[in-house]
């Protein structure tokens, strides 16, 4: 009996293991991805695509000095007005943590750079705020998709089945 108990807790430990995202470690956001800080990169949709929280990092990478990384408020971002007293960065990987919870705005202060849109807003969450509700995935369409749904499945119902039978003990 008390092994089918130590094997239901295991089940059930295992399977929430694999089926709920973790966030134990801060994620380092490389701005654009492979494309870098660079014009004529869509930054709104590459940014709605993320969730950045409190201990993240923001890596912007770009040559030098072509482009610079330039962090204001809301009002001077939707200007692109550099302030005076605007935080500014231009080595070409420039690193910036998110250490607290709120909006930021980055934009290039090249030129006319950020009237070409080269900027980026972004909301940094408090670290251990839950996700967003994300809306569920198309069904798959390709042989593989539809068993790795299966094996989904399956765990989910395991779960659903080890602690039923934590609960009938």
């Amino acid at each position: 009996m008390a092994s089918k108990q130590v094997l239901a807790v295991a089940a059930a430990a295992v399977a929430l293991a694999v089926l709920l995202p973790a966030r134990a470690a801060a994620t380092e956001h490389m701005v654009g991805d492979s494309n870098g800080w660079a014009l004529e990169f869509d930054y709104a949709t590459w940014a709605a695509a993320r969730q950045f929280m409190v201990g993240d990092t923001l890596v912007f990478k770009y040559k030098s000095p072509d482009h610079t990384v330039v962090e204001v408020g809301g009002a001077d971002f939707a200007a692109c007005n550099k302030t005076a007293n605007a935080k500014e960065w231009s080595s070409g990987e420039d690193r910036v943590a998110l250490d607290k919870e709120g909006r930021r705005w980055f934009f290039c202060g090249v030129g006319n750079h950020c009237l070409r849109n080269m900027k980026l807003k972004i909301a940094v969450l408090a670290a251990g705020a839950p996700a967003p509700e994300a809306p569920p995935p198309p069904p798959p369409s390709s042989p593989a998709g539809k068993v790795q749904a299966r094996v989904a499945h399956a765990v989910a119902a395991a779960v659903t089945a080890a602690a039923a039978a934590m609960l009938a003990l």
